[in-house]
């Protein structure tokens, strides 16, 4: 495989979730996962994720990782908030060509292709982006007190606030809130969870939400069609118009579909590539710069 490294990049994904780490030389991509990795939230922790993962990658491939790490990089991460976070990951990376940025233009270009459209990205965290006529809008991210809305995190918050609620009598309780208050210890059980709970601890109570709003439970239902009334109303802000493709992506981002306005569901299409698919590709883009501007 070494012979074919004149030709290769590598890309990496990384998110609340998970770290995706890929070597393509053309003709095979080879691929592992690591831990989260968010620079915001842990920026040690995440570098430590993305070198374990070029270090597995290069077991994996039984090539030297110093070799890897001297390939054109593409680094798309959450948490990457501005120039000097870009700055602080390129100088903690031992690239020797590495162009990063935040998660949202991968998964953008994974999903959509060259298609017109917008994604609403919802997994661990949240973002909206759109591509239309050849332009690039992105919106969100910005970290769970400030963002993150129709997140997985978002909706395990919210069902979790909307169960204090039906402690205080202000909604009816129903089976999902009465599991909730059984399984955490009651309502001050609830309150100790969510002070010391991470993002990636409330989004793992949303499969429960998504599950109990599949049997009918009036408070997973009130959550999920809160989120997706979100998601409707930031569409068209991002310039998306009928027509156009709407791609809900992340863990939980598919199962708001159910409860968008049926103007939007005739758009609604399956994504074309993952987020690491889109990483690729500006992983390919970038090396073709760099080999422009050398000739």
């Amino acid at each position: 495989m070494s012979d074919s490294l004149n030709n290769a990049i590598i890309a990496i994904d990384g998110g609340g979730t998970r770290c995706r780490v890929a070597l393509d030389d053309g003709r095979l991509t080879r691929a592992i996962e690591t831990g989260s990795a968010n620079v915001s939230t842990d920026f040690d922790g995440a570098v430590a994720q993305m070198i374990e993962g070029m270090n597995l990658l290069a077991r994996k491939v039984d090539l030297p990782v110093q070799a890897l790490w001297s390939l054109p990089a593409f680094v798309g991460l959450a948490g990457v908030t501005g120039a000097d976070m870009r700055a602080r990951l390129c100088a903690a990376l031992p690239f020797t060509a590495v162009r990063v940025e935040d998660d949202r233009p991968a998964a953008l270009r994974g999903a959509l292709g060259d298609r017109d459209g917008v994604v609403a990205h919802c997994g661990t965290g949240s973002f909206f982006a759109a591509q239309i006529r050849g332009v690039m809008r992105l919106a969100g991210g910005w970290g769970p007190v400030l963002g993150d809305r129709a997140s997985a995190q978002w909706v395990g918050r919210e069902a979790l606030r909307a169960t204090l609620d039906c402690v205080d009598d202000l909604q009816e309780c129903t089976p999902l809130a009465n599991r909730l208050l059984s399984e955490m210890g009651g309502s001050a059980g609830i309150v100790r969870f969510a002070s010391r709970a991470r993002p990636v601890d409330f989004g793992a109570l949303a499969p429960l939400v998504t599950d109990y709003a599949g049997k009918g439970d009036a408070l997973a239902l009130g959550v999920m069609a809160t989120g997706a009334s979100e998601i409707a109303a930031l569409i068209p802000q991002m310039g998306w118009v009928p027509g156009q493709a709407i791609c809900l992506t992340g863990g939980i981002g598919p199962h708001f579909m159910q409860f968008l306005p049926a103007a939007m569901l005739a758009d609604v299409a399956a994504p074309q590539g993952s987020p690491l698919d889109g990483a690729l590709t500006l992983a390919r883009e970038f090396a073709k710069e760099i080999a422009h501007e050398r000739s």
